[in-house]
C-alpha cells in the first residue's frame, strides 16, 4: 500500500471571518511537492481543517520553512483564534463489502 506524508492544520477562526480567511488561505505559489490538499470546515463555519498531501516529509518541512508560507501564515493571523497543526505518515484503509 503506498504511503503518504500528511500535513494537518486546524484552525478555530474569529465570527464571521470565513470569508476574509478564505480569501488569504490559499498557498501562491503553489508549494513543490505538494501532491493534493483538502479543507474541512465545520456547520458554524469557526473551525477550518486543511489536509495536504507531499512527496515526501522534506517537501512539506521546506514549504513550511518558505518565505512565501511565512507570508500566508501572517496573512491569515487576523483571522485565527486558536491552531493545532501536526506531520502524519499513514495509508488509505480499504473500505468495502464483505
Amino acid at each position: 500500500m503506498e504511503e503518504h506524508f500528511v500535513w494537518v492544520t486546524t484552525r478555530r477562526i474569529k465570527p464571521g471571518a470565513l470569508e476574509e480567511f478564505e480569501r488569504v488561505w490559499r498557498p501562491a505559489p503553489h508549494p513543490q511537492g505538494l501532491r493534493r490538499a483538502y479543507a474541512y470546515w465545520s456547520e458554524d463555519g469557526r473551525e477550518i481543517t486543511g489536509v495536504s498531501f507531499w512527496d515526501t516529509r522534506e517537501a512539506c518541512d521546506s514549504w513550511r520553512a518558505s518565505e512565501a508560507e511565512t507570508q500566508r501564515r501572517a496573512a491569515m493571523a487576523p483571522y485565527v483564534v486558536e491552531e493545532r497543526e501536526g506531520f502524519y505518515r499513514g495509508r488509505e484503509l480499504g473500505v468495502g463489502s464483505a
